[in-house]
């Protein structure tokens, strides 16, 4: 994580995982980011890698990079 970058946030944030490449891993990383505590909703943009998360309560970014490695992929910082 980027130094000064808060750990936790509340409302969208965008990330950038590295590898997917088609529906499957579109659903896959849906699917665990989606299931972290707090989570309301996950957005991904296969063709840039971009992932928005918006989050009802707080949630650590840590939960999320965890959750991507998870499904088999990686954060980018």
């Amino acid at each position: 994580m980027l130094s000064g970058t808060p750990h936790t946030f509340i409302g969208s944030t965008t990330f950038t995982v590295s590898g997917m490449t088609c529906g499957h891993c579109e659903r896959a990383v849906t699917e665990e980011i989606g299931a972290v505590t707090g989570v309301g909703s996950v957005i991904v943009d296969l063709a840039t890698g971009a992932v928005t998360v918006t989050a009802t309560e707080p949630v650590d970014r840590a939960d999320v990079a965890a959750a991507v490695a998870e499904a088999g992929y990686t954060l980018l910082p």
